[in-house]
Formats: structure tokens, sequence, C-alpha cells
């Protein structure tokens, strides 16, 4: 029975690298001259420190224009609230993996709503897709991309 497998998942080595190279840019950045500003990163958490909460928003560009360009998708970013107190501001960004329950129990009453002959499956953090004809499985992959779920969708494991 043919199969495929719906998840979200970034490449922490990419969103490494884009951190990298906007710790870097703003190493050479006028405005950010004499600033203590700089990005660490541990896991899928990202944050940003600066002296001002409008150093905050500069960086936050400079992350999401990073991050584009080495094709991570910008969608999977969980913004916080700045945080600031008198000489420091900070922020955090997580890099969300993974589809959460309700969302996945969200594509599963979706798929099924369809009417399509195909059945879903929740499998941690990843719906299965199954079904007899390779269109009808085609057919969820585009109705799945017609809809908002707030993170990016990737279709792996497509099997005949």
């Amino acid at each position: 029975m043919p199969s495929f497998d719906i998840v979200s998942e970034v490449d922490l080595q990419e969103v490494r690298n884009a951190v990298d190279q906007a710790n870097r840019e703003i190493g050479t950045r006028f405005d950010f001259k004499g600033v203590d500003a700089k990005f660490e990163q541990s896991d899928s958490d990202i944050t940003l420190r600066a002296e001002q909460e409008f150093q905050l928003n500069q960086m936050m560009d400079i992350l999401r224009q990073k991050l584009v360009k080495r094709k991570v998708d910008i969608a999977a970013m969980d913004v916080k609230d700045p945080e600031t107190s008198l000489n420091a501001a900070r922020q955090v960004v997580i890099i969300k993996q993974g589809i959460e329950t309700d969302v996945a129990k969200k594509m599963v009453k979706e798929i099924k709503s369809s009417k399509l002959k195909v059945q879903a499956q929740i499998q941690g953090e990843q719906v299965r897709v199954t079904g007899k004809k390779r269109d009808d499985l085609q057919q969820v992959i585009v109705l799945l991309r017609d809809k908002d779920y707030g993170l990016p969708l990737q279709y792996q494991n497509f099997r005949d």
C-alpha cells in the first residue's frame, strides 16, 4: 500500500551556520560598533543579547535574512517577547521541531473530512498517510499545502 509521512523538521546545522553568519555581520556593522550584541545558540534555542530593544529588532531582521539565505523556513521560528532591564535586553527564539499533537489531530481531521480514501495516523511527531491509490495521496499533499498550520511541512518516505 502506498504511504508517506508528514513531518516538520529543520536542519539545525543550517541554523547554526546562519547564527554564525549573523554574529559575523553584527561584528562588522557600523551601527553595532562598541555595542555588546551577540547571538547564542543552544540546541534549538537562539538567544539574542543587546543593550537596547531596538537593537534586538535589527538583530532579528539580520537573523531572518541569514535563515532565508540558508533555505531555513522562518515559519519554524517561535519568537518570544523581549526582556529588557536597565542596560541589557534579550530575546529568545525557539526553532520548532516536529508536529505537536494538537496540530497533528487537526491534520488528521482535515484529511478525514476530505472524503478521500486514505487513512491518517499520528506516529510520535509525524503523521503517516496510507491509501490504495497514489493519486489519493497526492491529493492529500495538495490539500495540506493549501492550509496554514503555523509550521513548515515536509512530505517524506513516499512509497508505492
